[in-house]
C-alpha cells in the first residue's frame, strides 16, 4: 500500500505493506486530513518515526473482534491504551503511561491506504455525515472536549486566539454553550467563517490595548508563541487559560503574571468522539467552510506543502 512517511527527518511517498495484526481491525481508509500536529511532526515534534496522519474516515475490511464491523464506516479514537493500568480501567485511555497515538506516538497513522486499531477505538458513522464531515471527527471531539474541564455557561466571556482550523472549531463548539464568543486572529477571510456563524471575528491588531484583562475564559489556539501572549493579557484576573497548541519548540511566559493576576492554566488536548459525531449528525456544526482542498494520496506531499500555507484550512488526501 501507498503511506505518507516520516522517517530519519524525511518526508516521502512510500509503497510499504499493509498492516497486519489480528487482534486489531482492519480498515481502509476512505478519506484523511492534514493536521497542523502532522507538520509540526515533520519540525520535530515528539520524536515520531512512521506513517504520520490521525483524522481520517474508513471502511471496516477485516476483524476477528468485531466482525459485524466489516462494511462499515467508521472514526477512530487515536488513543490506544495498554489495558491493565488505572487509568485503562476506567474505560479513558487518553492518558495510559503506555499509550500509543495514531500517526502521532508509537503506532502507524492515516495517511496510507489501510490503518489498524482494536474495534474498541472504532464508531459507526451515521448515514447523513459525509466523508468530508465525518474527517473532522477528531479536532472537532479536541474542540468540543474543552466542555469537558471548564464551566461555559450563556453569559461566559470566552475568547479563543488563532483563526486557524482548530480555532475556528473551538469557537464555533463553544458558541454553543456561550453567547460571548470572540474569535481573534491574523485573517479575515478565516474570520470570516466565524462571523457567518454567529461569532465575533477580531483582528490581533484590531484588540491591542482594548480588551485586556475582559475575558473569563481565553483559548490558546494559535500554534504560536505570540498567541500564549495575547491570551495572557486578554485574561480577567482569577480567569482561565486553556492550552490546545501542539508545537515543536519552547514557550516564555510571565510568569509572575500567572501568580499575581491568579490564572488557571489548563492543558487540553483529545476529546470524546461520540458528543463530535452528534453534533455533525444533528447538524449543529458546519465543517465544509473549512475544507481548502483535496488531493489524491500520490500528491500527499504537495498537499503537506498546500496546508503549510498560512491562508489553507483543512486539507485532505483521498487513497
Amino acid at each position: 500500500m501507498k503511506a505518507i512517511r516520516f522517517v530519519g527527518k524525511r518526508l516521502s511517498l512510500e509503497e510499504i505493506d499493509i498492516p497486519k495484526n489480528e487482534s486489531e481491525t482492519l480498515v481502509r481508509v476512505v478519506r484523511s486530513g492534514i493536521c497542523n500536529t502532522d507538520l509540526e511532526i515533520i519540525r520535530g515534534y515528539a520524536d515520531f518515526e512512521g506513517t504520520i496522519g490521525h483524522e481520517f474516515v474508513g471502511i471496516v475490511e477485516e476483524s476477528n473482534e468485531r466482525p459485524d464491523l466489516v462494511g462499515k464506516r467508521v472514526v477512530g479514537e487515536i488513543n490506544v491504551g495498554c489495558g491493565e493500568c488505572e487509568v485503562c480501567k476506567t474505560g479513558d485511555s487518553r492518558h495510559c503511561p503506555r499509550r500509543t497515538v495514531l500517526g502521532i506516538h508509537g503506532r502507524d497513522g492515516a495517511h496510507a491506504e489501510f490503518l489498524t486499531l482494536p474495534a474498541k477505538n472504532l464508531i459507526e458513522v451515521p448515514e447523513n455525515v459525509s466523508n468530508e464531515e465525518a474527517v473532522f471527527v477528531e479536532p472537532l471531539a479536541a474542540a468540543y472536549g474543552i466542555n469537558e474541564q471548564v464551566e461555559i455557561l450563556p453569559e461566559t466571556k470566552v475568547a479563543v486566539v488563532g483563526d486557524g482550523k482548530l480555532g475556528l472549531l473551538c469557537a464555533m463548539t463553544l458558541a454553543l454553550k456561550s453567547k460571548n464568543v470572540t474569535l481573534i486572529g491574523k485573517h479575515r477571510e478565516k474570520l470570516g467563517i466565524a462571523e457567518k456563524n454567529g461569532i465575533e471575528g477580531l483582528l490581533v491588531q484590531e484588540i491591542e490595548g482594548k480588551l485586556n484583562r475582559s475575558f473569563d475564559i481565553v483559548v490558546e489556539a494559535s500554534g504560536a508563541e505570540s498567541g500564549f501572549l495575547t491570551s495572557l493579557d486578554l485574561i480577567k484576573p482569577r480567569g482561565k487559560m486553556v492550552l490546545k497548541s501542539t508545537f515543536h519548540g519552547k514557550t516564555s511566559l510571565q510568569m509572575w503574571q500567572i501568580v499575581v493576576d491568579e490564572i488557571s492554566i489548563i492543558g487540553s488536548r483529545c476529546g470524546r468522539f461520540l458528543p463530535a459525531l452528534k453534533l455533525l449528525s444533528q447538524k449543529k456544526i458546519n465543517v465544509q467552510d473549512l475544507i481548502s482542498e483535496e488531493f489524491p494520496l500520490t500528491k500527499g506531499i504537495e498537499a503537506i506543502e498546500k496546508a503549510r500555507q498560512k491562508s489553507v484550512l483543512k486539507v485532505l488526501l483521498r487513497p
